[in-house]
């Protein structure tokens, strides 16, 4: 297996050597995706971390959406992230939080950015340099410029074909919550009508950090769900963070048509309209 791990973008990828390697440089804003307390007491030399919301999600909506553009602007230019600014985003659980924030920045329009493989369980099982100094942050200017295409609304769900093959709704939650044995809360359980089903967690490495697994053992997973390059594909979980997860995964391995439905099951079981199976 190659480094990249066989990846069609493994440029979205970075490791802890190049990261280790790029510590003093001024032109990368390391971001720490995890909890703020657990920020507080260690994290990589450098990195900001996020005391608000590391979800990006709007307030006003009950954070059901994401983030609007002048809440999103306001937390990069918090953050110290600008239109040109190469952004490295890592956290402590397979990289679900990271790939939230690329996925929220690649929304936005900001595509320079790299997500730690492995993330803090790596780096500190290299036993690499660890802070609890915050680093200073000079504010900047950051202009959102959005991009529709790859994020899905519930009427775009509700509208697509379940008869074309061509056109997958993807579940990526926990199979309890896929049967509808676990409701998070929601008003109704179960999954979206004709959903694949596989989750999240399948595609990162347990017993190695949590890295992304290869793309062929990713490809032989996604296989027999009938998950091809060719297909429009939607993700979606409970809220679009496991979701964007697996965009990101998929991006990786060079798919093109992939939208993240960032509503979720978070809004779709508590509507009354929404058809669920």
């Amino acid at each position: 297996m190659s480094k990249d791990q066989d990846y069609v973008i493994p440029e979205l990828l970075t490791d802890t050597e190049w990261l280790q390697n790029n510590l003093s440089n001024k032109d990368i804003r390391i971001v720490d995706c995890g909890y703020w307390e657990a920020y507080k007491r260690a994290h990589i030399p450098g990195a900001v971390g996020i005391p608000g919301d590391h979800y990006f999600k709007d307030p006003d909506t009950n954070r059901t959406f994401i983030s609007n553009p002048e809440q999103f602007s306001r937390e990069m230019s918090e953050l110290g992230i600008s239109n040109n600014t190469l952004v490295v985003a890592y956290d402590d659980f397979g990289s679900l939080w990271a790939s939230r924030l690329w996925w929220v920045l690649k929304y936005y329009g900001h595509h320079s950015v790299k997500v730690l493989n492995g993330g803090w369980k790596k780096w500190l099982s290299e036993g690499r340099q660890v802070t609890d100094v915050k680093p200073h942050i000079d504010k900047t200017k950051f202009d959102p410029v959005i991009d529709n295409g790859i994020l899905a609304t519930a009427e775009q769900i509700m509208d697509i074909d379940r008869n074309n093959p061509e056109k997958i709704v993807f579940d990526v939650r926990s199979e309890a919550e896929y049967k509808g044995e676990n409701d998070r809360g929601n008003k109704r359980a179960g999954h979206i009508p004709g959903a694949k089903h596989l989750e999240w967690l399948n595609f990162v490495d347990k017993e190695k950090s949590m890295i992304f697994k290869s793309a062929s053992e990713i490809a032989a997973l996604l296989a027999p769900l009938d998950i091809t390059k060719d297909k429009e594909i939607t993700t979606y979980c409970q809220g679009g963070i496991r979701a964007a997860h697996v965009f990101f995964v998929l991006e990786l391995l060079g798919y093109k048509n992939l939208h993240v439905y960032d509503g979720s099951f978070r809004e779709w079981g508590n509507r009354q309209d929404t058809p669920i199976q």
